[in-house]
């Protein structure tokens, strides 16, 4: 994903393995329909999309004063909020362009100035988006041993944020460091990320990456075929609480069968500090992701359909949080703290 000469650009996920297409998007509100539809993806990418579509938003005001020029980036804002309300990395993102836009208020900025300002700044989250991974991947590969086979859930990886990915990331620098890897993917139904796209990224990238279908997971596991286990998240609690893919509770509760490690991957834009488990709203999907496969229909006519696009895996199954900042251990409530006043 970047910006191009007044336009954001990004590869078309949807689209993944089979084509790799890119789009370019001037109105934000198109901005708001790629990740609606999941042409985007991921918690750090919509973080910075969002980000990239509000700045779209203020160059497609026509408003003169700035009070009108504000009222157009809150109403744009709001759209693109709307759109994915699990994760937290997209209303970080629009709070801190949005924020940004009022700091330039404060200091006398006009709207063009405003304008121009907020496109810089959305170009620096990119930037900054790629170098918080980096620092996420070497903090995580010192829990991975030579010849380690790491599970990995859902796509965490270059496609799901500007760059390098998280919980990929990790597997990245793993790999960059000289030690021998494989990885085991889940496919990640019903959208199968894990095998249209984390197969693609690991496949491209040359490491050694096995496809399982998500109902295997607990038979690689209790047959000594899976080390440790590392997923991204789409949003995390001070409580240790993480919400990601819907599948990443089970995946964490047969690593702990199993006693093997399973450890998260996240920067700390991903940290909600305010809610508690019960505050959060879950993502509901449309029932056509389950009851068909592409165009073809699998289910039955007028089946109901339960289709969350999240759960909550909680933090008594989670041996670490990795961030830029640090790995968090538990009890996670104190180390969590740490990690942000390391921050200040």
């Amino acid at each position: 994903m970047e910006w191009k000469n007044n336009s954001v650009i990004m590869i078309d996920q949807t689209k993944l393995p089979n084509s790799l297409e890119y789009v370019t998007y001037t109105d934000y509100n198109d901005v708001a329909a790629a990740i609606r539809n999941l042409v985007i993806r991921g918690a750090p990418a919509i973080g910075v999309a969002g980000a990239f579509g509000l700045a779209l938003a203020a160059l497609q005001s026509s408003s003169e004063t700035i009070d009108d020029f504000l009222s157009d980036l809150e109403k744009a804002k709001e759209i693109l909020l709307e759109t994915r309300p699990t994760a937290i990395n997209l209303s970080w993102g629009l709070e801190e362009m949005y924020n940004h836009a009022y700091g330039s208020v404060d200091h006398g900025a006009t709207v063009s100035e405003i304008k121009e300002e907020l496109v810089i700044h959305a170009k620096q989250m990119a930037e900054d988006d790629i170098n918080i991974n980096k620092k996420m991947g070497k903090n995580g590969a010192e829990l991975f041993q030579n010849n380690d086979t790491i599970m990995t859930h859902c796509n965490a990886g270059a496609l799901a944020t500007v760059g390098y990915g998280t919980a990929l990331g990790v597997i990245r620098a793993t790999k960059e460091s000289g030690k021998n890897i494989k990885v085991i993917a889940t496919e990640t139904r019903p959208v199968q990320q894990g095998s249209r796209l984390t197969a693609f990224e690991l496949k491209h990238d040359g490491i050694d990456v096995s496809l399982i279908p998500d109902t295997a997971v607990g038979y690689t596991m209790a047959n000594g075929l899976v080390n440790g286990v590392i997923v991204g998240a789409d949003r995390i609690l001070q409580t240790g609480h993480v919400f990601n893919k819907i599948g990443t509770y089970q995946v964490a509760t047969m690593a702990n069968q199993h006693n093997i490690p399973f450890y998260v991957a996240a920067p700390l834009s991903t940290f909600d500090l305010k809610n508690r488990p019960d505050d959060v709203i879950i993502e509901q999907r449309k029932a056509s992701e389950v009851t068909g496969i592409g165009d073809e229909r699998t289910a039955p006519d007028g089946i109901d359909v339960i289709n969350p696009a999240f759960d909550i895996t909680p933090p008594e199954l989670i041996s670490g949080i990795i961030t830029e900042n640090g790995i968090a251990k538990p009890p996670y409530e104190e180390s969590i703290k740490k990690l942000f006043e390391a921050k200040k």
